[in-house]
């Protein structure tokens, strides 16, 4: 965790007022935490926090910061990001980005809503269109690359036409994954008194409309892997098989071969099984 609290009072979140303000760890102290992980085995570290993409801002300084700082260290041979904030991620920072070739290729960029209106209520600070550019230029400096996000259904005052927006907007995108959840409400935030609660029933039925939707763009993103090579960070190594993750963090399995836990593995992915890519080691 290099990263607590954040500035940016979207109107259905308590972190604001719970956690207080941007807080970040000072590099040196990164730096110094990193290499201990590595003196201990680790190979992959994720860097989180509450508003990850606000990293450094108190300082003038940014997430790039973090980011070369954990890469620097010899024995870190992946970094991962935890959930950032689309309207942070400018093109500097994307360019900056896109050299450090520890970083996985996986961004987790919350969207909370495919659609404006909402949007505006929740008082997010981007638009679809915005988000969409940005994930134009993510897939072209990172080709391939996995993009997770968060979506929110049953926010006040979203009827039928603006979740039907925002599930056409998911479709269009083509999520690796997505976390979907209902709206509830956080009392002292301005969306807990909002007017036009939606019924739990309701919510419900767009929950499940909207997870089916993010399953058949998954199952669309990991059959796309299906004959390339990856490597992959083996996590365990149980008595049938290996498991372990891509740098875009899909889980694969392998059979007939054995690796350490913390081992990088050449893989060629042959098929997918549920929610598994199958591998072959090469």
């Amino acid at each position: 965790k290099i990263e607590d609290g954040c500035n940016r009072f979207c109107s259905y979140c308590i972190i604001p007022y719970a956690r207080g303000r941007v807080r970040s760890k000072p590099l040196v102290e990164l730096q110094e935490e990193l290499t201990a992980l590595a003196g201990k085995g680790y190979g992959e570290v994720v860097l989180v926090g509450i508003n990850l993409t606000a990293y450094g801002s108190e300082w003038g300084q940014s997430l790039c910061d973090a980011v070369e700082t954990a890469c620097a260290i010899p024995d870190i041979r992946r970094v991962r990001l935890g959930s950032l904030e689309p309207d942070f991620l400018t093109p500097d920072i994307l360019k900056r980005l896109a050299v450090q070739e520890k970083l996985c290729p996986q961004f987790h960029v919350s969207l909370q809503s495919g659609c404006d209106t909402t949007l505006q209520r929740m008082n997010r600070r981007y638009t679809t269109a915005e988000y969409t550019s940005l994930c134009e230029t993510l897939r072209r400096l990172f080709p391939a690359c996995a993009l997770t996000t968060d979506v929110m259904v049953g926010f006040p005052g979203e009827n039928e036409a603006e979740f039907e927006a925002s599930l056409n907007f998911v479709r269009q995108i083509g999520f690796a994954k997505v976390h979907v959840f209902a709206y509830s409400p956080r009392p002292g935030t301005p969306a807990a008194r909002a007017p036009e609660q939606v019924p739990g029933s309701v919510k419900t039925v767009r929950s499940r409309r909207m997870i089916e939707a993010c399953e058949k763009t998954r199952e669309a993103y990991m059959d796309s892997w299906i004959g390339r090579t990856a490597g992959v960070l083996v996590e365990t190594n149980g008595a049938s098989c290996l498991e372990g993750y891509t740098g875009t963090y899909l889980p694969v399995r392998l059979f007939g071969t054995t690796a350490a836990a913390g081992d990088i593995v050449n893989v060629r992915l042959l098929r997918r099984e549920d929610d598994w890519l199958i591998g072959e080691r090469i």
